[in-house]
């Protein structure tokens, strides 16, 4: 058999939270049951944020118990604080997220506090989840990039993977948030952090901004991580990041990786499906490259 890659798919929540077209509850619910049929297993449901800050993310716990009967996947949802996690308890989360940030700046410019106080507010969060049964998985933005900083050094992305890990997150996503990374670095930067948080227990979460998305999973992939964070049609973007575009495509990840004779347990066919609905309903076309050119394979085709 294939060595198998777990695919972490955010579309339904890191896609789609900032998207200026509204999308309803129940479009949300249909675009996870269609990733369902296409075969991802373990997927951001939502986030429990406040709604004024995140409109599109208003009727998470709605979602959550639409979906969660289904025993043969894992559901995750973002929290910010102790609020959004008793939010999430009571709709029946099982994962919950965390976030932190590798960049002093981009820190207090997204959640208005510096780093070590996010780890502090995020402390009584795993202690709860902890005594809740609740696992929680740590995201770390700005691994390879600010947009205020600039330069990230690795260090500081060692700092805070292992202070995330120390606290108990099960997994530790590394996240590219402006896709400025190149292989080199990202290698660089993964060599470091493995030596601070076990490498089976960290995950790559890669923006496309400069095309190099895949390029950096490649690195990571031969560097020996085996949970990658995709989207499907490349949804998403960061508001506080300026110029930074969506998400690595979950389509392109998918085929490079069967290529390779790494296992998705994803029907590609039913993956694009998928991501022709959202993107019909969000008005606009996917950024997968995959895709587009499956669409245009089979338009030819039925011509």
């Amino acid at each position: 058999m294939a060595e198998r890659i777990r695919l972490v798919e955010v579309g339904p929540r890191d896609g789609l939270q900032n998207e200026r077209t509204p999308v309803s509850v129940a479009t949300r619910i249909e675009f996870i049951e269609r990733l369902i049929a296409a075969g991802l297993t373990t997927i951001e449901a939502g986030s429990f944020v406040s709604e004024k800050r995140v409109p599109q993310m208003a009727g998470s716990a709605e979602v959550l118990r639409a979906v969660l009967p289904r025993s043969d996947c894992e559901f995750h949802v973002l929290v910010p604080n102790e609020q959004g996690l008793a939010a999430a308890q009571a709709a029946g989360a099982k994962v919950v997220a965390v976030f932190a940030s590798a960049s002093e700046t981009f820190s207090r410019r997204n959640i208005n506090c510096s780093i070590a106080e996010s780890i502090e507010r995020f402390r009584p969060v795993l202690a709860r989840a902890k005594a809740a049964g609740i696992r929680v998985r740590g995201y770390v933005s700005c691994v390879l990039g600010c947009p205020y900083e600039g330069e990230v050094s690795v260090a500081a992305v060692v700092r805070v993977a292992r202070m995330l890990w120390d606290e108990g997150c099960y997994e530790i996503s590394l996240g590219d948030t402006i896709g400025v990374g190149t292989p080199g670095k990202a290698r660089a930067m993964l060599r470091a952090v493995a030596q601070a948080v076990p490498l089976e227990h960290l995950a790559l979460h890669c923006h496309d901004t400069y095309g190099q998305a895949l390029a950096n999973i490649l690195a990571g992939l031969e560097e020996g991580v085996r949970a990658i964070d995709c989207s499907a049609g490349g949804l998403g973007g960061c508001p506080y990041a300026p110029g930074a575009t969506g998400n690595v495509a979950t389509e392109d990840v998918v085929y490079m990786c069967e290529g390779m004779g790494l296992a998705t347990g994803v029907d590609l066919d039913r993956l694009v499906e998928a991501t022709n609905w959202i993107t019909l309903q969000l008005r606009r076309a996917p950024a997968s490259r995959v895709a587009a050119a499956l669409m245009a394979k089979r338009a030819v085709t039925l011509s």
